[in-house]
């Protein structure tokens, strides 16, 4: 699988754990999950059969609307988004934009896509 823009991060928890321990990090810094979904669960009510996969959606108004005052079709990726799931050897993978990616995609400054590199928060999550 190709996974440009994508950052790739191991988890030792199951995915439930996972998205709790990433979501009160990212509140316990100030961002609000807007949502949150079971996407093994909602593609179980399709007669679909997924492993473990749960997403979340988050952010910060006053970072991402920096990102937006700079380009506003960054909000094409605005709220940031993070997904953990189970692979066929029960390994917990979690997946989100990689900061660069968007960088250049929208043609960010260095400053702003600091504020929307969610790369040192979850590696300092995944590591506890």
């Amino acid at each position: 699988m190709k996974n440009n823009g994508v950052i790739i991060r191991r988890s030792l928890l199951p995915v439930k754990e996972t998205i709790d321990k990433l979501s009160e990090a990212l509140s316990k810094n100030g961002v609000t999950i807007y949502t949150r979904i079971n996407q093994q669960a909602e593609a179980a009510k399709a007669g679909i059969k997924l492993n473990p996969l749960e997403f979340i959606l988050f952010g910060n108004p006053k970072r991402g609307g920096e990102v937006m005052q700079e380009n506003p079709v960054a909000a094409l990726d605005l709220p940031l988004k993070i997904i953990a799931w189970q692979d066929d050897e029960l390994k917990t993978w979690v997946y989100y934009n990689d900061a660069v990616y968007l960088q250049s995609r929208f043609m960010l400054s260095n400053e702003v896509t600091e504020l929307i590199d969610m790369d040192p928060v979850v590696i300092r999550v995944l590591q506890q």
